[in-house]
């Protein structure tokens, strides 16, 4: 029997962080990996492959109708096979970038699926072979999250297919049916539309991206139909039927009665949600059991019902993203260690990886009119903004909540060709609770889509200059 003073089961965003940041506090770490590489769904088939493929569409895109205008006209059919080789090595780089800081942090990683043998061992199995017996001081569980299928239509990975088979079609399809219109599902929608693939998203709601901001979710949905993505919102997907070169989706609007609509496909991608991956774990030979939403129950300090194990990432609640998962396999492994840190889940931010780019962070307007707290905002769009025209990316805007009273930065919320970046100045500004007036005072480089963010400020206190 091996013994560390850490095990962490899984080696995603949360369980490698989890496994390295424990190491560089002295303790010694073993990592439980079942995928013959590391990384987890977001490295292997998930936030990287997406973003590569996100990525090398919009750069096509733009060479065919933004290039134009600027004096370059770039003519050229994808090579689709290429594409999904050039995903591959990304998705292999950084792998294999995971596994060097392993070594180079001195983790010991097993190959193999970690099952709980009781609440200090786990063991580890290759093909329903016994390969280790570990024993922790502590443990971390960070085993991630699945596709969610549709009750009625399982995933078939041929004609059904999740984000997983969506990343590496064999072909380019000739029409791709997508079932929700939440982030996974605009984001790869956007990839195929690009290339060419006539595209429709089916979504359950009156509206895309459901708890972000509705003005983000408007631009989005423009954009998506500039692209000529048909956006079925309000529709209830009632069945889904494979053949052997097709798949037939029928839906039924939930407000207009009888209006019911079928469309064939060469797939239908599902992106209703992920579930919590807890399967062959052996939870209750820990002690542990999970909610009605196949999440472990934490407490304030990521501790399970067994004080001397964690829970990080998506098998715990909150929402189900890479950079929340890190965060939380750093809080854990200090909990470890013995060095406490503070962890704000008000203060993680959202990103849709679509053109333009959605980020938010703290609240929304629905949430303040919902708690009925009074506040301001201030908008500046990116059409004034002279980096973005420079570029001709003048899509979007930049939204700045403040506190009515205090006038502290309570909410911001952005669709711009950069948001993913740009979030972050706005996640320190709140981390250390700064006004619009902090804000506007700062000198911010010119010209820079950034900008934006301080001409938002300046709005909420009708100071804006350049609009």
């Amino acid at each position: 029997m091996n013994t560390y003073d850490v095990v962490v089961i899984g080696s995603g965003p949360g369980g490698y962080v989890a496994a390295i940041r424990a190491a560089q506090l002295g303790l010694s770490v073993a990592l439980v990996e079942k995928y013959p590489t590391l990384g987890g769904t977001c490295l292997n088939v998930g936030c990287i492959p997406s973003k590569a493929l996100l990525s090398a569409t919009e750069s096509y895109h733009r060479a065919l109708h933004d290039l134009p205008a600027m004096g370059f006209d770039l003519k050229g059919k994808p090579d689709f096979s290429t594409l999904i080789e050039y995903k591959n090595k990304v998705v292999e780089k950084i792998t294999g970038g995971v596994a060097f800081l392993m070594k180079k942090n001195k983790v010991s990683v097993f190959q193999g699926t970690g099952a709980f043998q009781d609440a200090h061992t786990v063991t580890v199995s290759r093909e329903g072979k016994q390969k280790a017996v570990l024993r922790g001081a502590h443990i971390i569980i960070a085993t991630g999250s699945k596709p969610m299928p549709l009750p009625a239509a399982p995933f078939d990975k041929k004609r059904i297919i999740s984000s997983t088979e969506a990343l590496s079609l064999p072909r380019l399809p000739r029409r791709l049916a997508v079932v929700g219109g939440g982030i996974i599902g605009v984001e790869l929608g956007s990839v195929y539309a690009r290339l060419g693939v006539e595209v429709s998203i089916f979504e359950y709601l009156d509206r895309l991206i459901p708890g972000m901001d509705e003005d983000l979710a408007r631009i989005l949905q423009r954009q998506l139909k500039k692209l000529g993505i048909q956006l079925h919102l309000s529709h209830e997907v009632t069945a889904v039927k494979p053949t052997r070169q097709k798949v037939k989706v029928t839906a039924a609007h939930r407000r207009k009665s009888g209006k019911v609509i079928s469309e064939t496909a060469d797939h239908c991608l599902v992106a209703i949600g992920r579930r919590p991956y807890t399967d062959g774990l052996a939870l209750e030979k820990a002690g542990l059991v999970t909610d009605d939403r196949g999440r472990i129950p934490v407490n304030e300090h990521l501790q399970t019902a067994q004080p001397h194990i964690y829970a990080i990432g998506d098998v715990v609640a909150g929402p189900m993203l890479a950079h929340k998962a890190s965060e939380e396999g750093i809080f854990a492994a200090e909990a470890i260690a013995d060095a406490p840190r503070r962890l704000n889940h008000f203060l993680i931010p959202s990103v849709v990886y679509t053109a333009p780019e959605l980020a938010g962070v703290g609240y929304t307007e629905d949430r303040l009119k919902a708690e009925g707290r009074p506040y301001r905002k201030g908008l500046f769009h990116m059409k004034a903004n002279g980096r973005a025209v420079a570029g001709g990316e003048a899509d979007g805007l930049v939204k700045v909540l403040i506190d009515e009273r205090t006038e502290e930065i309570i909410g911001v919320h952005i669709a711009a060709a950069r948001a993913a970046d740009m979030i972050a100045e706005a996640v320190i500004a709140m981390e250390y609770r700064a006004t619009a007036d902090d804000v506007a005072r700062m000198t911010f480089a010119h010209p820079t889509f950034s900008e934006a963010f301080k001409e938002a400020a300046l709005d909420a206190m009708d100071r804006v200059i350049h609009a």
